[in-house]
This record gives structure tokens, sequence and C-alpha cells, in this order.
């Protein structure tokens, strides 16, 4: 019944099994791979032929976790998987970048690859897994995808380049990379590291590129035995289209891309297009070719115009030569309420970047395969359709949001001081105000001006820049701080972002076939200086973080107790934890380990809520005087409340140096008294003294009662 097929391989000194046949058969392409005990089902389904007038590859990647691929029930109400995680969507743009540029120019079929996490073991992340499923299914499928790919993490532990390190050991690498290409290039670098020189950093995607070169060579093999027969598709021939737009337009269009300001470059070129359109495509009479083929060859002219400018003349569109960083302005401290805030400008592109400071309640609460946990550091990037002077839909971010705040995540994180260092949430928004080229980047910037303003103690001040590529044949050119056109119509979208020590995270996307490391080479030592110039330019606004929090954020104690009195702290029901935040106005944070983080804008409430756990924690000291309030009169004795939460009793024989007939001739219940603890008796009781203590002074008198009792006894003594 199946025609069963599969690959197996040892990577990593783990198994890899490729297998299709039996799971999926009416996909177009479906492979199910394991490694470890994590197992993954990618799935490719292309549609027959491309909608009427569809003028842009509709490719669609979806990764979707499924919690019982880790033997869990969904948390929520639902108890079922629903929109997609902040994961899921970064895990579908890693998969959709180094897939996309290797289908064949001109493929406008919907295409949509699924992978599915059908079973996690903790140790092998299903990530990398996926990327391999989904370029064996992708190689199967038939459709006109110049692959395969391979993929692979790389680790760097003490001086040393791991390949896959498994979950335990991530705690130990000075770096996560991950890595995709062909045989011959690499794809797609996406990093977070400690501060690692170039030379490590490009150490690591080669080391990466070479051991991956087993998987691309099993996918092959599997594609030898079970790959359907290839599509009949060949791009449309549009020579004739490109040779009569060439000459019509090109001198016109060279001529708006001698404008340097970026909205009126845009309208230049809009009206080149309207009279291409006009000319090829009247309103009224025969068209001379197709309107979609003429929009295709006027954005492909675009790009030449581009490219040929930077290779023969070294010009970009704005007049920049390709190492020059555009103007930066850095300003901190902008918006009076926030605890933080900057405002960077570099060129056309702006971000405004708040920082906010919280306590332990803020934390966000994650919840994946390997478990529930807590993130202590959010950043959220927005970017609003007029900050590139458009209209557009207003709505929950989308994966281009997700994926920049990430990155920049990634870039920040490294520098941040440790939780036990300093006990913050910590949440960052970046909104940009306006865009043209790299505002990701400009958002690391903001962010670790905003951070210092809000005085978070960095290691050092982070700064990103972006740069492009523009490749014909042998001839290139690295372009530092790209503008948009530049992302748009060139070939590489390299981003590095780091210190002055070194790089703390590093993406690469590349819309060609793959780069070389020649090419590599050059963009790190040219974004290394970008990077240098820009952190010189935001040390104008502020070279360290501020020594003191700012005027409305919080301040946080921290405490620890014993975890055994981590049930007295909170009380029966949460009552004694309630009784604190609200008569002391501050918030009481108490993790399971006995660290308590105690929270206000206000140092006297912080100061209160301490003394009033450390009183409830702390142990009473024998012989030591306490004042206290009677709580409660017996025949017996009286109940006092001495040390915090905890009560003692004076026992009548107790109450004062003389015979006492009745207590409440001694005390009354709400009288502040001086008491001594004695200790406790067999039981547990806590024993108490009024009469060894001087009531007005404090004093403890009990030498001087039995100097009294002495002196008593040698008089009857005597009077014998």
């Amino acid at each position: 019944m199946f025609d069963i097929q599969r690959e197996e391989l040892m990577w990593a000194d783990r198994k890899l099994v490729l297998e299709t046949g039996k799971v999926a058969r009416q996909a177009d392409g479906a492979v199910v791979a394991t490694y470890g005990e994590t197992t993954v089902l990618a799935t490719v389904v292309s549609a027959k032929e491309p909608k009427p007038g569809q003028d842009f590859f509709p490719l669609t990647v979806n990764y979707q976790e499924r919690t019982y691929a880790a033997g869990r029930i969904p948390g929520g109400y639902f108890k079922r998987e629903g929109r997609p995680s902040e994961r899921e969507t970064l895990i579908s743009r890693l998969i959709d970048r180094p897939i996309r540029p290797l289908f064949v120019d001109g493929y406008r079929n919907d295409t949509q690859v699924v992978i599915t996490v059908l079973s996690h073991d903790m140790e092998n992340d299903p990530d990398i897994v996926s990327m391999v499923a989904a370029s064996a299914a992708l190689t199967l499928s038939g459709v006109p995808f110049m692959g395969p790919i391979g993929a692979a993490r790389v680790g760097y532990i003490n001086g040393q380049y791991v390949m896959n390190p498994q979950v335990s050991e991530f705690e130990q690498s000075d770096l996560d990379l991950v890595v995709a290409g062909t045989t011959d290039a690499i794809l797609m670098v996406e990093s977070e590291a400690k501060e690692l020189p170039e030379d490590v950093m490009l150490g690591a995607v080669m080391f990466g590129h070479k051991h991956f070169q087993p998987v691309i060579e099993a996918i092959i093999r599997l594609a030898e035995k079970a790959a359907k027969e290839p599509r009949n598709f060949a791009p449309t021939d549009l020579s004739a289209v490109e040779k009569a737009v060439l000459k019509f337009a090109e001198k016109d269009l060279r001529k708006a891309y001698l404008l340097t300001a970026k909205q009126e470059r845009y309208a230049a070129v809009d009206a080149v297009r309207e009279k291409v359109m006009a000319e090829f495509c009247p309103a009224e009479g025969e068209a001379k070719f197709d309107p979609e083929q003429v929009k295709t060859v006027f954005h492909d002219l675009q790009a030449k115009i581009v490219r040929w400018n930077i290779l023969d003349d070294g010009k970009r569109v704005d007049g920049r030569d390709v190492k020059t960083v555009r103007p930066i302005v850095s300003e901190v401290g902008v918006l009076p309420r926030a605890h933080g805030s900057a405002l960077f400008t570099r060129g056309e592109t702006q971000a405004l970047v708040v920082a906010t400071l919280g306590t332990g309640d803020d934390e966000q609460m994650i919840d994946s395969l390997t478990g529930t946990y807590k993130e202590a550091f959010m950043l959220h990037y927005n970017f609003p359709p007029y900050s590139v002077g458009e209209t557009g839909r207003m709505g929950s971010p989308g994966r281009r949001e997700i994926g920049h705040g990430k990155l920049a995540w990634r870039a920040i994180h490294p520098m941040l001081p440790a939780n036990h260092d300093f006990p913050y949430t910590l949440r960052v928004v970046s909104e940009i105000t306006e865009s043209n080229g790299s505002s990701s980047m400009a958002t690391v910037c903001g962010t670790s001006l905003a951070l210092m303003d809000a005085g978070v103690p960095l290691v050092r001040p982070v700064a990103g820049i972006a740069m492009g590529l523009i490749l014909e044949d042998k001839r290139f050119a690295v372009l530092t701080d790209i503008l948009g056109d530049e992302d748009h119509l060139g070939d590489m979208d390299f981003k590095v972002a780091g210190t002055d020590q070194g790089i703390t995270s590093l993406q690469m996307d590349i819309k060609i076939t793959g780069i070389t490391e020649e090419i590599m080479q050059v963009a790190l030592t040219q974004a290394k200086d970008g990077r240098m110039h820009i952190l010189g330019e935001m040390s104008k606004a502020l070279t360290s973080p501020r020594a003191e929090l700012g005027e409305h954020a919080p301040r946080i104690e921290v405490m620890q107790i014993p975890t055994d009195k981590i049930r007295e702290v909170i009380g029966t029901g949460g009552k004694v934890i309630r009784e604190i935040v609200e008569k002391t106005g501050a918030k009481v944070d108490i993790s399971d380990d006995g660290t308590i983080k105690i929270a206000s804008s206000d140092a006297k409430s912080i100061k209160a809520a301490y003394n009033w756990i450390r009183s409830i924690v702390a142990e009473p000291e024998v012989g030591v005087i306490y004042e206290g309030t009677v709580v409660k009169v017996m025949e017996f004795g009286a109940f006092v409340n001495f040390f915090g939460a905890r009560d003692g009793l004076v026992h009548i024989s107790e109450l004062a140096p003389r015979r006492v007939a009745k207590v409440s001739d001694v005390v009354k219940e709400g009288e502040k008294v001086k008491v001594k603890f004695l200790g406790a008796d067999d039981r547990g009781k806590i024993r108490l003294s009024m009469k060894v203590v001087d009531q007005e002074t404090g004093e403890d008198i009990t030498e001087k009662l039995k100097a009294e009792r002495e002196a008593e006894k040698n008089r009857e003594r005597d009077a014998e």
C-alpha cells in the first residue's frame, strides 16, 4: 500500500532520517524528518495554474507546533492551539527566507509549505529539522525549486564551534547561529552572539555551511528515488518588451534616480511609469504589450538603473558613495513621563523608542513546547503606514513587525544586566515614524539609548547597521547603510549589530542564489567601520547609562528569605501578603526560591514592606527586649504582639516585680509595653516577661531584681 522511501545519516553524532511515501500522500511533496527523537512533517502544495493577473510569487510558509509533541495539553480556556505564537511566526520566516530566492523567476502559482512538529525530545530544536524537511519536500514536489538547501545551528563553546548544540548546551554557548544555503553558497544567517569578533562570526557561518553538505546530499539521494516529474514551466520571454521599454524609458528613469530626496524621486519614477504605460498600454486603442509584462519589465529596469549607477560610477540614489553612513541625530529624554526615551534619526529613517520598567508582575508568561516560562525583556516594533507616507491597514503586528522586533531583541539581549543585579521587567517599544531603509537597525540604536536613559545598566551601548549588495557576474559592491530602494532592488540585506567590542547579532537575507565567503568578509569589515561611526554619533547624546533611575520609574528592593518561610509571608489564602500590599502601597513579588522583590515609586513604602516581611521571617533573639502591644488579657496572663506578627504570653507571674492578683490591674488591651523574650517552652509557646524590664526606660532590670531578692533574704536571715 505504501511506497516508502527513506534516507538516513549520522549528523553531529545523531541520526537524521528523511522518509516519504507514507504520510500526506496527496500533497505535492511530503517528508517526515526525525532527528534524535524530534519529528516534523513538512508538506508542499502548489496550484496547477497561477491566478490571472497575479504579478508576484504567493509563497506561504506555516510552521506549527502541537503541544502533544511534548506530551502536554495547551493552556487557556479552549485547550487547543490558537493563533500562531511569536516563536511559530519567527520560525515560519526562518524557513521562508532561504527557500524563496530559489524558485524560478516568473513562477506565480500559489504555493504553501506547512511544517508540523509531531514530536519534541526537548534536546533537538525542531527549527533546523523543519528547514531540512521543507527543503526535502520542495525538492520532491516537482515545483520549479532550484534547491535543495541545507541548514544547521552553530554554537561556540569554550572557543570551539559546535554543530547543532542541544538545548541543554545553549547556556554554555557564546553563540546561537542558524545558517542555510545550497551546495555552493549561503542564503540566510540568523544569530545572537556575546560580542564575538567578525572573524569568529564568519568562521561560524562557513563551519555551518560545510557541515550541512551531507544533508543536501541525502536529500538529493532521496529525490533520485522519490521525486515527482518536474512541472512544465518556462518563464515568459520578455526580451522584446525589455528592449522596447529600455529604449523608451532609460533616459528619463536615469534622471529620476539622480534626485536624492526620497519623495521627489518616487514622484519622478511614478511619472515615468505612467508615461511608459500610456505608450505601450494606452487607455484607448490597442496595447502593444501585455500590461502586466510591461509593469514587470519596468520594475526590473528600475533595479538595473540603480545597479548600473553603483557599479559604474560608485554613486547611490541619494548621492553617497558605497561606504558613507547617512547623517545621524540622537536625542534622549524626549518624553517627560516615560522612564526612558530616545529619538534616533538616520537620514530619512527615524525611530521613537520608549523604555518602561516594571516588576515581576509584568513579566510575560510564555507557553511553549518545552514548558511555561517567564520573559523579563520585551521589545515591540511598530511600523505604521505613515512612516513611508502612505495609508494602510492598522491592526495586530504582522510577520515583518515580529521579525524586526526579535532581531533588535537579539542585538540588545546579550548586553542586559543579570536579573539578580537589576531585578526589573523591561519593555521597549519602537515606533517607526519615518522609514527609508533599515528601521530595524534604527530600533537597535534607539533601544540602546532609551534603556540607558532609563538608567538600565547596559554592559555597553549597542548599534546596528544594514549592508546591501549589488552583484553582476564577477563585479560586486557592498553598500553601507542601505536605503529602501537599495534593499528592494539589491541582492542582499545584511544586518549587523554589536558594541565596540564585538557582534551581538547578525542577520542576512539573500535574494539571489547565494554569496561567497569573500563577499561576506568585505561586508563584515565594512559593517564594523559603519557600526563604530554610529556608536560615536550615539555617544553625543549619551555615553553610558544614567546613574539614577528616571523620576517616574519604580524602585525595587530585593531580599532573600528561607524557603520554609514563604508560606508565612503569603499567609492563609494570601491574607498576609495582601495586607502588606494594601497597607504599605508597595508591590510584592515572591519567587519559589525565596527571592522577594518589593517595588514602589515611594521609598517609604518599600521600607515599610521590607521591615514587615523581615519581622515575619526573622527570629526573635532570646534575652532581647522588644516593644509590643497587648492584644489580649486573660486570667493567667496577657498576650503581647512583640515581633511582627508574633504574639507571646506574659504569664501573670511575669507581669510585675510584685505579686499580681488580677492581670487587668497591670495591663489593658491596646497598651504599649516593653517585654523581654525568654524563649519558647517545650510546646513551642513563646514566653515573655515584663517584670524584668523597666517600663519607662526599657532597661533590663534582671540583675537589679536579683540583688533586691538577695538583700531581702539577707534581712530575713538577720531577723532570725
